[in-house]
């Protein structure tokens, strides 16, 4: 198993990486980063730069397990807008290449113009999951040329709201690089939020193979008159992170599980239990430049 962070103290533009970024990064426990380069968009960011970032991460040892895909909306109604999102994501994959990551992650947008994460009726319309195909579809060659994973990250309130709708989506894109990068968080609602434990192994026997990678967020219920589900770093809340750990580890010991929700005060913490749930389970943890022995 693989320990990622993403956030906290990473810079949103790639030019700030350091050394000392990368020794930070060992420090805290992990041996690779998730991006979010909101500085540096895809369209207009050089080789020159993402190629400098690929040999400093390698030079220090920091794998690059996740880059961002900036987030379009690629269920827009409007077939230039969706056009335009493709073109993004297709460029966010180039340049996910030329940094040496691993994957892409995208979610799929939504209706609500006020984010690509906030509710909408027609999120979950068969319409919106219809195009949904067909825009990855087109996403998926430009992945697929460059040996890049792209991960679809989903919630419960856009168009990927369940495991079985998620797993339809990808079968139905029918490209071996379109996978899931499962979130621990965005799938637990009220009827999951005290047995996260079967509620990940639900996803997970559902999902299979096609997850990718693990984003580690926990969550919890806050003290409100309405329902309010709220996620935050790893150790706050009711997910059941051995589940997750063993899943993750079933699947592949070369799959990263990366620690989201966390701010950079929080970082220690959550190393700190990634650490111990991985000894008390007997999981080994591989650093960037070791390899999972062959079963």
């Amino acid at each position: 198993m693989r320990f990622g962070m993403s956030g906290c103290f990473l810079p949103e533009d790639m030019n700030d990486i350091t050394a000392l970024t990368c020794k930070r990064v060992r420090r805290a426990g992990f041996s690779g980063i998730a991006t979010r380069f909101r500085a540096n968009h895809p369209q207009t960011t050089t080789r020159t730069g993402a190629r400098h970032l690929k040999a400093l991460l390698d030079g220090e040892g920091i794998r690059h397990f996740q880059a961002t895909g900036y987030e379009q909306n690629l269920i827009a109604p409007d077939s230039s807008e969706r056009r335009n999102a493709v073109r993004i994501v297709q460029h966010a994959i180039r340049l996910a290449g030329w940094m040496g990551a691993r994957a892409v992650a995208t979610g799929p947008g939504s209706m609500n113009e006020e984010g690509p994460w906030f509710p909408h009726r027609d999120n979950h319309s068969e319409e919106a999951r219809e195009r949904l195909v067909l825009t990855l579809r087109e996403c998926a060659k430009a992945a697929e040329d460059a040996g890049i994973i792209l991960a679809l990250e989903c919630h419960q309130l856009v168009t990927l709201r369940t495991p079985e709708i998620a797993r339809a989506v990808v079968e139905a894109v029918a490209s071996p690089v379109v996978r899931i990068a499962y979130d621990t968080a965005n799938w637990i609602d009220l009827s999951s939020i005290y047995d996260t434990a079967a509620a990940i192994n639900a996803h997970a026997d559902t999902l299979g193979d096609l997850i990718a990678s693990a984003i580690a967020k926990d969550v919890w219920l806050e003290n409100a008159l309405t329902l309010h589900v709220q996620d935050g770093y790893p150790g706050f809340g009711e997910v059941d992170f051995a589940a997750l750990f063993r899943r993750i580890e079933a699947l592949s010991p070369d799959y990263p599980i990366i620690a989201g929700g966390t701010q950079t005060r929080e970082l220690p913490i959550v190393s700190r239990l990634f650490h111990k749930l991985a000894k008390d389970l007997g999981i080994r943890i591989l650093d960037s430049h070791e390899e999972p022995v062959a079963a």
